[in-house]
């Protein structure tokens, strides 16, 4: 029961950690992007730091196979003045400075391969960064891109601001002519209480006219000829 129970509380921290991730992709890569970037300064230090002591040991390097050269010349010269005690220092001298020279050397050959990976690995890193950064940009545009596309879909689908603009306009354009509401109306009332019929039969020649016609104008038109 315990092991079903922490299996199902697993997998529901799983699911919960998948939807932030899905909700804050964006800021995710964005910081992802710059802890790589802190990694990466931090490698160009110890690069440079490598470089410099490459540099160091080459310049004492250099100036060891100098006195070196030098005091082998001083050595040949007390041999051939049957110096040989001084010879003989000279001898140990040179063997030290020659041990030296070989622990030197390793150090350089160490620090040249160091260096060469160090610096492969920042040329790729710095490469993939600028692969990240693009790849955010495209993750922003599709961000905004869904954005957009989430607030059409819920205007397009259910009730929403286009449909309400719909409904008001078929609203405004449905609605009776007030005007011939109140036409239609007192033609009720005059029917009602009988004027209608008074009209049909004023009209017909029954009867003084109960209102003037375009017939009545014409014969006062006439008349006045």
């Amino acid at each position: 029961m315990f092991e079903t129970l922490s299996t199902l509380f697993d997998g529901a921290s799983a699911r919960a950690d998948d939807r932030l991730k899905d909700v804050y992709a964006v800021e995710l890569i964005e910081q992802r992007i710059r802890e790589a970037e802190t990694n990466l300064s931090a490698a160009k230090t110890t690069l440079a730091s490598l470089i410099q002591r490459q540099r160091s040991e080459t310049r004492l390097a250099e100036a060891l196979d100098k006195r070196l050269f030098s005091l082998t010349e001083r050595a040949t010269e007390a041999l051939r003045a049957k110096r040989e005690d001084l010879a003989a220092e000279a001898a140990q001298a040179i063997a030290d400075m020659e041990n030296e020279r070989e622990i030197r050397r390793q150090t350089l050959d160490r620090l040249d391969t160091r260096i060469v990976q160090l610096r492969g690995s920042v040329e790729a890193a710095h490469r993939r960064i600028v692969d990240l950064k693009q790849g955010a940009i495209t993750a922003r545009a599709i961000r905004r891109e869904h954005a957009v596309q989430s607030r059409l879909s819920r205007t397009v689908a259910g009730t929403s601001a286009a449909d309400e603009a719909e409904v008001l306009i078929r609203r405004v354009v449905d609605q009776d002519d007030p005007f011939e509401q109140s036409q239609i109306l007192r033609d009720i009332d005059r029917g009602l209480d009988g004027e209608a019929a008074a009209d049909k039969l004023a009209d017909a020649g029954f009867g003084a006219p109960t209102r003037t016609t375009a017939g009545t104008v014409l014969d006062r038109l006439k008349k006045d000829l």
